[in-house]
């Protein structure tokens, strides 16, 4: 995969800086190109949750429906909300807990238990946004201790009587229901959050997401009919995951090293994206698009290009197989 290739598969511009080259060694897969096995062993589905179960429950189902090991979650929704469910498969179960922290969005339904004008809920409605004081409520699995959470934007879509349609983007760990019973109380006239969908959770959107029947048919047509393409629609290489994080895409000769625990050395590195910092985490990646491990880097960008010698990052998580690339690095790195 060619660099602009590479970076316009992440779905972010990111400005990479090369600093070092070398030949296409043979090892490793692009990411959509993995064999069926490998490619679901690294895959996440954005599951539309439906009403009812627990996220827990829905990742079971997951679970047991495709037939492996391990699966986890990327942030809980509430039994009755639906909408977007990131689940990490096998070795991408790791990953999921990069999402958990990432900002998301939610259209509701408030219910306002009196009448209000529409002037007096846009004033509220403009009182809510930014860093706010929050409690989460009582039905909730964390302390309910005063904490702050930012809503980046808190948006009216329609009024129809007491009904409220809205969207909200908010940080999280942030509690919707909390904010209609606060709005409500505001308003003095009380109010409840009847409905709630989440329409995005980090890289993760409704443009991607698949229910289970959708699921179920893709497992029909690879398994009965060795038709894997819908699979690869259905289920995304977990890279996806990790769309918005610094980069540094390093050597083939080097990937080995990372995969037993190793630290990144300079000479092993091929690009560096301008958003790297210091003390911070960043994606190492392989030249195929390869997610090899999360580390982190001990130099900003500026300080990077110029290297030349010297560790430059230590891995915190390491995803990539250990024997996928063979331990070509002690001889690339002295």
């Amino acid at each position: 995969m060619q660099m602009e290739s590479l970076i316009e598969w992440l779905g972010k511009k990111q400005d990479l800086h090369l600093v070092g080259e070398e030949e296409d060694l043979g090892f490793g897969f692009t990411p959509h190109e993995r064999p069926p096995e490998l490619y679901l062993k690294y895959g996440v589905i954005n599951l539309d949750k439906p009403p009812g179960p627990t996220s827990h429950q829905a990742t079971s189902w997951v679970k047991r429906i495709l037939g492996v090991s391990k699966a986890g979650h990327g942030g809980t929704l509430d039994p009755m909300v639906t909408g977007v469910l990131p689940i990490g498969i096998e070795k991408a179960t790791a990953a999921m807990r990069y999402i958990v922290g990432s900002s998301k969005e939610y259209v509701g339904i408030m219910k306002l238990h009196g009448d209000v004008s529409s002037n007096d809920l846009n004033r509220v409605f403009r009182l809510f946004r930014g860093r706010i004081y929050q409690r989460p409520p009582q039905k909730s699995s964390v302390r309910r201790k005063l904490r702050t959470r930012e809503i980046y934007s808190l948006e009216l879509i329609e009024k129809s009587n007491r009904e409220i349609l809205f969207r909200v983007h908010c940080e999280s760990g942030f509690y919707v229901r909390k904010l209609a019973h606060d709005i409500g109380m505001i308003l003095g006239v009380g109010a409840h959050l009847s409905e709630l969908r989440r329409v995005k959770a980090g890289p993760f959107s409704e443009d991607s997401i698949v229910d289970f029947y959708r699921l179920y048919f893709a497992i029909h047509k690879w398994k009965e009919e060795d038709d894997f393409g819908l699979m690869k629609k259905v289920v995304q290489p977990f890279e996806v995951i990790f769309r918005e994080f610094p980069k540094i895409i390093i050597k083939d000769s080097a990937v080995g090293s990372i995969a037993y625990g190793a630290s990144l050395k300079a000479p092993g590195m091929i690009a560096v994206s301008n958003d790297v910092k210091e003390n911070s985490y960043v994606l190492l990646m392989s030249k195929k698009g390869e997610g090899v491990a999360i580390a982190t880097s001990l130099y900003d960008y500026n300080e990077l290009i110029s290297l030349t010698k010297g560790v430059v990052a230590t891995p915190i998580r390491v995803f990539i197989e250990r024997d996928l690339y063979p331990p070509l690095w002690k001889k690339s790195s002295r």
